[in-house]
């Protein structure tokens, strides 16, 4: 039976939320109830911004109430609303039991050197950023860094701002710790548990922690809209304790992210180089679509790599081309994105037009990529190396082609280009690439 020290060890719901579950009378002792929103300060997600309230006519208060908006996708804190936190001891789950990890792979050199320094980082509570090319092996590379800390009794949480992330790491978690208590939380997830060993969340769900993890990792740090969204990083930073490590893991790491350490992984874990993408002049290709028409040269692209990855930089180019060449399309607001994705993974189709929620953090074994408009402002530098980064992950499939379709250079696709061409000659430098580097 799930107790309220369970239940509320380390997190901070809203009062309706936890009255579904319990009474709390009993234990007004040990919890405080403060107000969810109080002169323009939401005390949920810290949101001080004006214009990120707002008001209505309160069907539960009756009066003119304010709620903030910006967390309003968690529930809605309001005025007259309530967020509960736990003041009584803190639950502690025992560790996992042995043997917790259970995984038979092995890690390269490059791998193995990041993962000491991520067990030695527990030890120091020193934060570290791990700087890994796409296709490095960053999960594999967390594994150790988790088991030390769950034997320890250490609560242990991997953040990342993209749902498609969170239900990729999931299972991959759930096999390699099969012991462990794990939830995944994402909007609409149904794996809620009272108390769990190891919590792989969005980031957006860290609303509902506070002092919580013992170890925090946040995985493609440099992400939207985490990157942009000071609340989610304020949350990311109240849902761990005082005495925590933190870890950040990016392929395209901004400068703006401040660490005591830095490892650099320049080489992906099978010791092939990073695909470098091609770039070819595409036209004004918007123009185009007004009469129902793509570019030859895409159809030609399409032709010769069957199993591909489509990027739009909107979703209405998109639409536009997933109807005229009647292929499948997903899009963050897409009610049916995760089951196409996994159709996709399982070969149901082999083109899958997508915007930028597929640049990141998700494996396609095989798969070939093009963007259509590479030189739209959506694509920056990191956007287009994260994208570049789905081709060769696979052993058995190393390489493949990456195309550039743009009406222009910009700053952003060159520098892309002079990236992953930098990365594979360090990695040929330090000995991590098979082969001669051309």
């Amino acid at each position: 039976m799930t107790t309220p020290q369970q239940f509320l060890s380390g997190r901070q719901f809203l009062l309706s939320e936890v009255l579904n579950v319990f009474a709390l009378k009993q234990f007004e002792n040990q919890v405080e109830c403060i107000p969810a929103v109080e002169k323009n300060h939401c005390n949920r997600c810290g949101n001080r911004k004006r214009y990120l309230f707002a008001w209505h006519d309160c069907g539960r208060c009756g009066k003119h109430c304010t709620y903030c908006r910006n967390c309003i996708q968690m529930g809605k804190a309001s005025e007259c609303g309530q967020v509960v936190l736990w003041k009584g001891p803190a639950f502690n789950q025992s560790p996992p039991a042995d043997p917790v990890l259970q995984w038979e792979g092995s890690l390269s050199e490059p791998q193995q050197k990041a993962s000491d320094c991520l067990v030695e980082s527990l030890a120091s509570k020193k934060s570290t950023l791990v700087h890994a090319v796409c296709g490095a092996g960053k999960t594999e590379i967390l594994f150790k860094a988790v088991e030390v800390a769950l034997l320890k009794g250490l609560r242990v949480c991997i953040a990342t701002p993209r749902r498609d992330v969170v239900q990729e790491l999931a299972p991959r978690f759930k096999k390699a710790f099969p012991t462990t208590i794990i939830e995944s939380l994402y909007g609409g997830s149904e794996d809620r548990l009272p108390f769990a060993h190891l919590t792989i969340a969005t980031t957006h769900q860290l609303i509902r922690f506070k002092e919580a993890f013992d170890v925090m990792v946040i995985d493609e740090v440099d992400a939207f809209p985490f990157s942009a969204d000071a609340a989610l990083q304020r949350s990311s930073h109240n849902a761990r304790k005082k005495n925590s490590t933190l870890i950040y893991l990016s392929a395209t790491p901004s400068r703006k992210i401040k660490t005591e350490q830095t490892f650099k992984i320049p080489a992906r874990f099978h010791r092939f180089p990073l695909p470098v993408p091609e770039t070819k002049w595409l036209g004004n290709w918007r123009k185009g679509l007004l009469k129902n028409k793509i570019d030859p040269a895409v159809l030609k692209w399409l032709a010769a790599h069957p199993k591909a990855l489509i990027f739009m930089p909107d979703i209405e180019s998109m639409e536009a081309y997933s109807k005229i060449l009647d292929l499948p399309s997903v899009h963050s607001a897409d009610p049916d994105r995760s089951e196409k994705v996994m159709q996709f993974r399982e070969g149901k189709f082999n083109v899958l037009l997508t915007t930028t929620i597929l640049e990141r953090g998700v494996t396609f074994s095989g798969v070939e990529v093009a963007i259509v408009g590479a030189d739209d402002s959506v694509f920056t530098e990191g956007a287009l190396v994260q994208i570049a980064g789905r081709v060769g992950r696979d052993p058995k499939k190393h390489d493949g082609n990456v195309t550039f379709f743009h009406n222009g250079l910009t700053d952003a696709i060159v520098r892309a280009q002079r990236h992953i061409v930098l990365m594979n000659k360090e990695a040929g430098k330090l000995g991590y690439i098979r082969g001669v580097l051309s």
